[in-house]
């Protein structure tokens, strides 16, 4: 049978790095091996179901550039891909498993035993019920149900031995029975599966081959593996991917930065560091090389290549991953990049003037920029009016406010002479002056550099001039004057 991967959310929360890992692995495995990769949402918390969060799902996968073979959206021949669309099968196998003596009828109403709602949930886990019905006559708790009686189905742990399964990164795991959750619900009195339930019923249903999810999930897999034997199917291969810390040790988390995948795209990273990076998290590929096309990471990545050891997010590795790839875009892609950055910051409008003023500046800026919304602040001072610096700012160490002012004048009068639109006549006419008035030329271009622009580091000098306008340019210069002169 082909390779068949799921990546199976539960739409109560943004996606984040952790979930996007998972995804891209059992994407690249998939596509590895010629397989397909399902989505299917698991949508059985309907407390904490949102729409949104099914749309932030598509919307995620669209901006990061892989996407699914089969899902709710582009549908498949497994469908439907949606858990609550599936309520019906998951009520027959339940029942079927009670039929096989796997399972029982549960009435007990204490929500000590039974959860906080009354039902026990996917993240449900040491309420230590204490199997009060797993010993009730069949025929007594089938003439209850059938009276309208409400209840839970639970599925029958093996009171003794183990369970042991075979995982392909991790080797041989052997769990105690004892050790398991006693009795967990399978299908909640509303008619909703459990997690535990819907997820055995579906990786089947849809011939799932592989399932490479979270180490968290280990300690599910032993009653999984309980109820494919009960059902007499075929366990799917497992395994189970490393843990994403983050440089604390600790799982990765809102405390250590964004998490959400939103969250890194509002900021300004490109969707193929992201993806570059983040396929790095737990896994190896060629020595000496960090930069991936996704068909590259396709053609290299192996289950063989998976690390046991957790993986550290790093902030400022992606960081730099997301600079090479800036660098990398052309700079007519990167003009159309940052516009939308530029539009949000109020700078610039969407229209042919925005594109056109982004095409002369992306060249200055491009080697400085870690994201594209670093654009913004880098070249506001095109834009916006700023307080004049003051004048401990304007003065060069070795030249006093009566100097500064001079310099500023004769730059000005240089400026207006000989325009920037040639940047070598203009530098050498200011290396001419520099000589002639006795000062190093760095001296008459930090001041200007504060006057025009307002801070130190700015975009190369003569070009930054060029963006902002000679005239405008000048009324710069002639208000740090005035300071200089106070």
């Amino acid at each position: 049978m082909s390779v068949r991967v799921r990546y199976a959310p539960s739409p109560t929360g943004l996606q984040h790095i952790g979930s996007v890992r998972t995804a891209l692995f059992n994407y690249l495995f998939a596509k590895s091996q010629n397989g397909t990769f399902i989505v299917r949402l698991e949508d059985t918390d309907r407390t904490r179901f949102r729409e949104e969060y099914v749309q932030n799902l598509y919307d995620t996968f669209a901006w990061l550039g892989f996407y699914w073979d089969e899902g709710p959206d582009v549908g498949g021949p497994a469908g439907p891909y949606v858990q609550s669309e599936r309520l019906a099968l998951y009520q027959q196998y339940a029942h079927e498993l009670v039929k096989k003596g796997a399972a029982y009828y549960c009435f007990c109403k204490d929500k000590r035993t039974q959860g906080n709602d009354g039902e026990e949930t996917e993240n449900e886990g040491g309420f230590g019920y204490p199997r009060t019905c797993r010993n009730l006559d069949p025929e007594e708790a089938k003439r209850r149900v059938d009276a309208g009686e409400p209840y839970v189905i639970r599925l029958k742990i093996p009171l003794e031995g183990t369970t042991v399964f075979e995982d392909l990164l991790l080797g041989t795991i052997e769990w105690k029975n004892v050790d398991i959750n006693p009795d967990p619900v399978l299908l909640k009195s509303d008619g909703f599966p459990t997690y535990h339930l819907a997820n055995v019923i579906d990786d089947h249903s849809m011939q799932i081959t592989h399932i490479m999810r979270a180490q968290e999930w280990i300690s599910s897999t032993p009653l999984h593996i309980i109820m494919y034997k009960a059902f007499g199917w075929e366990v799917p291969k497992l395994c189970h991917l490393p843990m994403v810390l983050g440089q604390d040790g600790h799982k990765l988390s809102k405390r250590h930065g964004a998490t959400a995948v939103n969250e890194f795209k509002k900021k300004g990273y490109l969707p193929e560091a992201l993806v570059n990076y983040v396929a790095l998290l737990g896994c190896s590929y060629k020595d000496g090389q960090d930069i991936y096309s996704l068909d590259e990471l396709i053609a290299n990545f192996s289950i063989k290549h998976l690390n046991k050891a957790p993986a550290v997010f790093d902030y400022v590795k992606l960081e730099w991953f997301n600079g090479q790839y800036i660098r990398m875009k052309s700079d007519e892609e990167l003009a159309r990049l940052i516009l939308p950055f530029m539009c949000d910051a109020g700078l610039l409008n969407d229209d042919n003037h925005g594109i056109e003023f982004m095409r002369k500046a992306v060249p200055l800026i491009k080697e400085r920029l870690k994201y594209l919304s670093d654009a913004p602040l880098m070249l506001g001072f095109v834009f916006k009016d700023f307080d004049v610096p003051p004048q401990e700012e304007l003065i060069p160490k070795k030249l006093d406010k009566t100097a500064t002012a001079r310099v500023l004048f004769e730059a000005k009068a240089l400026l207006i002479k000989h325009g920037v639109s040639d940047h070598a006549v203009i530098e050498q006419a200011f290396r001419t002056k520099a000589e002639e008035l006795g000062y190093k030329l760095g001296d008459m271009l930090m001041p200007l550099r504060m006057a025009v622009t307002g801070t130190k580091v700015s975009p190369p000098l003569f070009e930054s001039i060029a963006l902002v306008g000679i005239e405008k340019a000048c009324a710069r210069i002639d208000a740090a004057v005035q300071v200089l002169q106070k």
